[in-house]
């Protein structure tokens, strides 16, 4: 008995030397929904009495740095991040001689299949359908496609149209995912091959706008196959292509032509600083990077003195 007695209290104190005391999933959640950082998350303790200062400390701290970022957006800002980001970039493309386009969010199946994404393609079982024959827009490409078929004939080269708009996917899970998502694609078609060159001199256009250093790292698309991603400290913001491309031919395209689109909330959570993309997305529960469901500090009561306490006695 006393052997397992003292074995017990050496399995303590190595457990608490060792600090393996984690928050609680109910704290975990609470943190990240108040924007605490990731690494943080996985902090060790050498109790529970330990932990659950330290969850009480952040809670407090990270609530005050809510409600202050609220009370910004309503004295100062009145916009939230990401409409900000878009106006930003909005101005910077017309600027440049972009023409923005408005197309509808909802498109046919036709569209997809010129995009090549049929029922075996991985991307068609993140496609929300609005019934056999239309669906809510995945990207917003082949809408793009076509009002350059139309503009390449009416307008001289070169022809440079954007659009910024909702994008809708299924299934779309992790910190920096959404399944209604804001793009902005912009595209420059031309006579002139397109090349590398001219993509980053388009991705710094957008990201010098907004102050967000970035590089460029080639990858692999479903959809386009080589493709070049526009990366933010790991992060992918954009993803960008040159043409010609084998699926302009379904479209009627003539000549070469440089796109790139990028997530707008991803933007967004960069410049903010957000830890999770759904804070500045769409949402009843989040405003502009910070949670709702949060309450005001409440003053400390002034302390009494004594003098009052006589009077009141």
């Amino acid at each position: 008995m006393e052997r397992e007695t003292s074995e017990r209290a050496k399995t303590a104190r190595t457990t608490k030397e060792a600090g393996t005391v984690g928050f609680s999933p109910t704290q975990h959640q609470r943190l990240a929904e108040l924007g605490y950082a990731e690494s943080g998350l996985e902090a060790l303790f050498s109790s529970a009495g330990d932990r659950d200062a330290r969850f009480e400390s952040l809670s407090q701290d990270l609530t005050q740095e809510t409600l202050a970022r609220l009370e910004s957006l309503r004295v100062e800002r009145h916009r939230p991040e990401v409409r900000l980001v878009e106006s930003e970039l909005v101005d910077a493309l017309v600027s440049a001689g972009f023409v923005e386009v408005v197309t509808p969010v909802i498109i046919a199946k036709a569209s997809l299949a010129k995009m090549g994404l049929t029922d075996t393609h991985p991307l068609w079982r993140q496609v929300y359908w609005v019934d056999g024959d239309r669906c809510l827009r995945p990207m917003l490409a082949p809408n793009l496609y076509v009002m350059l078929s139309h503009l390449q004939r009416l307008w001289p080269s070169p022809v440079r149209i954007f659009e910024v708009g909702p994008c809708f996917r299924k299934e779309s899970k992790g910190a920096n995912h959404l399944s209604e998502f804001t793009m902005l694609n912009l595209v420059e078609l031309t006579s002139e091959p397109g090349d590398a060159e001219r993509q980053r001199e388009l991705a710094e256009l957008v990201m010098g706008r907004l102050g967000l250093d970035f590089h460029l790292a080639a990858t692999d698309s479903e959809v386009y196959g080589a493709t070049v991603d526009v990366e933010v400290g790991g992060i992918e913001v954009a993803s960008g292509v040159v043409g010609p491309h084998p699926l302009d031919a379904e479209w009627g395209i003539q000549g070469a032509w440089t796109g790139l689109g990028f997530g707008l909330e991803r933007l967004a959570m960069l410049r903010t600083g957000a830890t999770r993309v759904h804070a500045v997305g769409r949402s009843l529960a989040y405003l502009d990077g910070a949670r709702l469901n949060v309450q005001r500090m409440r003053p400390a009561a002034p302390k009494r003195s004594e003098a009052d306490s006589g009077r009141t006695a």
